[in-house]
């Protein structure tokens, strides 16, 4: 059975979080492993979500630091630090609506960060949208 966009962006969460760990650790990895290891199934949509957030990494850190209040991306956990990099890739570099960008970042958000972290997160994204509605 295929998966919803919603599952595969649950993927692409637990992806890019397994590659900021072992960015943490200073660790070697295959990204097509990891990919593997997450999602068995050949998957474009995750692919260009994964790559693109890989491809983007600078630009999206610089944009979140921008609009953490007092706070930098880094600092944040490292499920955050996914959903939020997620949520701007998807707003800036992809043809996905901006509404349904955001809603599934804060979904993920409300499952898996704090109440605070949501909340930021949910700020941010809002912020990047109007600067980019701009």
């Amino acid at each position: 059975m295929a998966e919803n966009r919603s599952e595969l962006r649950k993927k692409c969460m637990t992806i890019l979080y397994q590659m900021t760990v072992y960015d943490k650790a200073h660790m070697k990895y295959d990204v097509n492993d990891v990919i593997a290891e997450v999602c068995p199934l050949d998957n474009e949509f995750v692919k260009e979500i994964v790559y693109g957030v890989l491809t983007y990494k600078n630009e999206i850190d610089e944009i979140a630091n921008k609009y953490l209040d007092g706070w930098t991306i880094d600092r944040l956990g490292n499920t955050d630090i996914a959903i939020l990099r997620m949520g701007i890739f998807e707003l800036l570099y992809t043809d996905t609506p901006s509404v349904v960008a955001i809603n599934e970042a804060i979904e993920l958000a409300k499952i898996y960060s704090d109440d605070s972290v949501r909340k930021m997160i949910n700020g941010v994204l809002d912020k990047v949208y109007h600067e980019k509605e701009n």
